[in-house]
């Protein structure tokens, strides 16, 4: 066992939240950190990469709002250290056609964020265009309008957590494929494709691959993979689209594959995508393949709402949602089965823009054994995780059960 390399605290998967995880923790332990990816960094084979990702303050669910304060903070500390602008506040918009389930979703934001003392504006009808003239409003609109929205860069702000983190003497290897965990005396041993790592904790942020790394530790999670995509219009109008005349905005439906939007970010492309809307996969067999029929909804969203965004299609890019059965997070360690040391986070498909701070939440509880935000209600223990006859709902606002149902 002499030639094992023996680190304080080993991540596993650095895509969005495992990348910030790696960071967070070499501020505290430098090189005692290893980051562990299967493939290479910045590939597009989970969830992780792409230009742009909506992050806002506005949720229906308060247990959200003060992990979103918490995330732009994070965010900031990285955009401080690194000097690299990852955040662009373009406002946001949650709009809502009156006597669709979409209404009532829209007045249980409105009712959290008042409740969490978030700014924001409302606009009925038509009136929303004087603000934003790309809009095809009619009367029958509905907007909350919130000024802190916007997006963040998602390849840039992984690209820069890995890069903080080596900045701190992390080690980070590439295409090391984790083969199992398993106990090592009082540490853990963490058998890769790469050879054996031993550590006193691990935090396993593997995305659609979590079952497969948690197995072995006798931990299974009840997970959901869709392929989704998002789809970059060409737009001829450009000027109109641009982050600092465009905001993000959701329109919600209350049905499968809610509409979200982009303005122009990394590209020249207006971005949209369906929330949900994918065919169920697996980590192995999911394919690259845009779905044309629902390239069609995109463009049939985008003429509907803003016509002038539309334009040839650029290009649509696939990824992949790892969905818990309440559409909430999973943060939780392994104590259940004998391994306190293994520490795991699922983001269940709306988690990019959370996952500065999820990070700095998984490198408190890797340290301190705590953190301080309050993650009491993304226990395992759940009836959503815990009942396997939970009542399995994906769509965004969405109350099932006894548990919050979130949104994108």
């Amino acid at each position: 066992m002499s030639n094992v390399r023996e680190f304080d605290y080993i991540v596993v998967g650095c895509g969005g939240i495992g990348s910030a995880t790696a960071y967070w923790l070499s501020k505290r332990a430098g090189k005692r950190v290893l980051g562990l990816e299967q493939f290479k960094l910045g590939h597009d084979n989970g969830g992780s990469q792409d230009n742009s990702r909506i992050i806002r303050l506005s949720y229906n669910a308060c247990e959200y709002i003060p992990l979103a304060r918490g995330t732009y903070e994070a965010w900031g500390e990285a955009e401080m250290d690194s000097g690299v602008q990852l955040v662009y506040k373009t406002g946001g918009l949650d709009i809502a056609k009156k006597g669709t389930p979409g209404y009532a979703i829209l007045e249980k934001f409105a009712s959290s964020m008042k409740e969490q003392n978030v700014d924001f504006e409302r606009y009925e009808g038509e009136s929303i265009r004087k603000k934003f003239p790309q809009f095809a409003a009619t009367p029958q609109w509905t907007c909350l309008y919130q000024k802190e929205s916007g997006l963040v860069d998602a390849a840039m702000g992984n690209a820069v957590h890995i890069q903080l983190a080596r900045k701190n003497r992390a080690t980070i290897i590439e295409n090391a494929a984790v083969l199992s965990i398993t106990k090592q005396g009082t540490l853990t041993k963490v058998s890769t494709s790469q050879g054996d790592f031993l550590c006193r904790k691990v935090i396993v942020t593997a995305g659609a691959w979590m079952n497969d790394i948690l197995s072995s530790v006798g931990v299974k999670i009840p997970l959901t993979v869709t392929q989704e995509q998002v789809t970059y219009f060409g737009t001829p109008h450009m000027k109109e689209f641009t982050k600092e005349r465009c905001p993000i905005f959701i329109l919600h439906t209350g049905q499968k594959g809610e509409p979200y939007f982009l303005p122009l970010h990394g590209n020249t492309g207006f971005k949209i995508g369906l929330d949900v809307g994918g065919p169920v996969v697996t980590a192995q067999s999911r394919n690259f393949i845009p779905d044309q029929k629902r390239q069609e909804m995109e463009r049939n969203y985008v003429a509907e709402l803003c016509p002038r965004a539309v334009g040839p299609i650029l290009y649509t890019k696939t990824c992949l949602y790892t969905l818990t059965p309440d559409r909430n997070f999973v943060i939780d360690n392994c104590k259940k089965v004998g391994h306190p040391d293994v520490i795991f986070c699922c983001g269940a498909g709306h988690a990019y823009k959370f996952s500065a701070v999820l990070g700095k939440i998984l490198s408190q509880l890797a340290i301190d054994g705590r953190t301080t935000f309050d993650i009491s209600c993304f226990n395992m223990d759940r009836t959503a995780i815990s009942d396997p006859n939970y009542p399995v709902s994906f769509q965004l606002g969405v109350d099932v059960g006894d548990n919050v149902a979130s949104k994108l």
